[in-house]
């Protein structure tokens, strides 16, 4: 059998394995180390591969297994809301965990299918960073039937034979992954890309290059947060948003370059080490945009990052 299989035809499923493999581990990191090993499992695999199986369920199925192994080896990943009150009064950055603690963000064009617009709006739902997070509470197990059932369509009997359960199972266990989900204490509400989403963007980091805090402000919804990982830091409101902007001296230092991840507007963000320095790679912030209002910003203290979005450690003076 291993002769209707090459190395290309299972490297066409890599993209889309991808972006599973992220939703399953919360991770970009992991879910490129998954999709790799699931590659190499499955060519070594291959003179068992049945073709009456089909290659992209068996490679999910490899993939599915790569995963659940991974999550049952640490705990799940999280946000700071998830494990620290929210800050108020004096607005500490709080304890720092490490890489491996935190919900990452992922390029859109890691995660995200090329296809129509309606798969576009569901997939680009899919990764939102609340959506990831509120998908890491769920047994792994569960985590992947509510991923192939509702994001990616598959039927309940497919994910039978995937999970190698019943469809009465699948079905079970469905009811149970929506309803978690349903219960996290989260603002899912999906917003789509739109010229008013990038207005929304642009403002937000001319209010930064003009150091207008009041500006910034105005953008946010009254139940705004802001959240850094890797500290344990969060925070609900514009008051307390305004006052951290204040305290840590935001304004005048950094260099912003737009990107996508998670399917909302982001950018990252440089900053300058000492006056007169090379702006260098500091962090990814995601903003989740509700009916023209920043609901959430997404502050990834993680320069590791930039070589998945394709931008350089630092830039030219």
């Amino acid at each position: 059998m291993s002769g209707a299989v090459s190395a290309e035809h299972l490297e066409q499923y890599r993209h889309e394995l991808t972006g599973y493999c992220y939703r399953m581990l919360g991770s970009i990191h992991e879910a490129e180390d998954a999709v790799q090993d699931t590659m190499l499992r499955a060519w070594r695999a291959l003179d068992r591969f049945e073709e009456r199986e089909g290659v992209r369920p068996w490679l999910y199925r490899i993939a599915t297994n790569v995963c659940i192994d991974v999550s049952k080896r640490r705990a799940r990943r999280a946000l700071p809301m998830d494990v620290a009150p929210a800050q108020t009064g004096e607005l500490v950055r709080g304890d720092i965990r490490p890489e491996a603690f935190w919900i990452g963000p992922a390029p859109d064009r890691l995660v995200l299918p090329d296809g129509d617009p309606e798969e576009q709006a569901v997939s680009r739902e899919s990764v939102r960073i609340a959506f990831i997070a509120a998908l890491q509470h769920l047994a792994p197990r569960q985590r992947a039937v509510l991923i192939l059932r509702d994001v990616l369509r598959w039927s309940a009997a497919e994910v039978a034979l995937l999970l190698e359960t019943s469809t009465t199972a699948v079905n079970s266990a469905l009811r149970r992954a929506r309803d978690a989900v349903g219960d996290a204490d989260r603002d899912l509400t999906p917003t789509h890309p739109a010229a008013e989403d990038r207005a929304v963007l642009a403002a937000y980091v001319d209010a930064f290059e003009r150091d207008d805090i009041d500006g910034l402000v105005a953008l946010l919804r009254d139940d705004a947060i802001l959240e850094m990982p890797p500290f344990e830091l969060w925070m609900r409101g514009p008051a307390d948003i305004r006052r951290w902007m204040v305290k840590a001296d935001a304004f005048g230092q950094e260099t912003f370059a737009p990107v996508s991840a998670n399917g909302s507007p982001g950018v990252a963000v440089y900053r300058r080490r000492q006056e007169g320095g090379v702006p260098q790679a500091f962090a990814v912030q995601v903003l989740d945009i509700v009916d023209g209002r920043i609901g959430a910003i997404h502050v990834f203290l993680e320069p590791s990052l930039f070589e998945r979005f394709d931008l350089p450690s630092e830039l030219a003076a």
